[in-house]
This record gives structure tokens, C-alpha cells and sequence, in this order.
């Protein structure tokens, strides 16, 4: 038993380094990749309302 618990934890223990770096790629690709964003094309929109005539300070 005490083997194959070793065995277990050297394994576990070899497997750690690469979820960091999986998890570390998987980061980088989202921040640095390209935008999977679905927003429609607005352009300028114009204003639309009343520019006030007195200046509050």
C-alpha cells in the first residue's frame, strides 16, 4: 500500500507544474487573443439634447 500511495503523490506532484502552466497559457491566450465579443458596429452617435446656459462651479 505504502507503494502505490507513493506512487499516487509523485504523481500528483509531477502533474502540478503543468496545470500551472496550462492554466497560465489559458490566461494569456484570453487577455492577448483575439475579441470574441459580438457587439453591433454603432459609430458616432450625435447629442441629442439641450446644452445648458448656465456654468455651475
Amino acid at each position: 500500500m505504502s507503494t502505490t500511495h507513493d506512487r499516487s503523490l509523485w504523481q500528483t506532484v509531477k502533474s502540478i507544474p503543468h496545470n500551472v502552466i496550462q492554466f497560465m497559457s489559458g490566461a494569456i491566450v484570453r487577455i492577448f487573443g483575439t475579441s470574441d465579443d459580438d457587439y453591433p458596429a454603432t459609430g458616432v452617435q450625435p447629442f441629442e439634447g439641450e446644452p445648458t446656459k448656465e456654468k455651475h462651479f
